[in-house]
């Protein structure tokens, strides 16, 4: 099964109204099929609880590793810095497709255009 979805707080929340509802004497088999979660989920919930009450904490999901790493993102900045004409282009306007030529250039990693801009938005603001 996949990690459902919700926020940390929101599956730590659904992991101690299940263990508190198992603690009350409801069915494994009902409350799984309610949760969507195997059985032996909820055994495991139970036990964590029991060793430690912060054992039920979800911790956030860290999503896909970054493609440039903070040390790459520096050398771009400082590139793009230098200006568009520097890097053979006839004028200074930078444009999503000219900074993915300067980083697969200088860093040697190719992005689409539009992964470039939320780079930029996101990452080089």
């Amino acid at each position: 099964m996949s990690r459902p979805i919700g926020t940390p707080a929101e599956l730590e929340r659904r992991r101690r109204r299940a263990v508190e509802l198992l603690g009350q004497g409801e069915s494994p088999t009902a409350l799984s099929r309610i949760l969507g979660v195997a059985r032996p989920s909820l055994y495991r919930w139970q036990q964590a609880a029991r060793a430690h009450p912060a054992g039920l904490a979800a911790k956030p999901h860290p999503g896909p590793t970054p493609r440039l790493t903070d040390a790459q993102l520096a050398t771009l900045e400082g590139l793009l810095l230098q200006g568009a004409t520097a890097h053979g282009w006839a004028t200074e306007l930078w444009t999503a497709p000219r900074v993915a030529e300067v980083i697969r250039r200088h860093v040697g990693v190719s992005f689409h255009p539009e992964h470039v801009r939320k780079i930029l938005k996101r990452r080089l603001h």
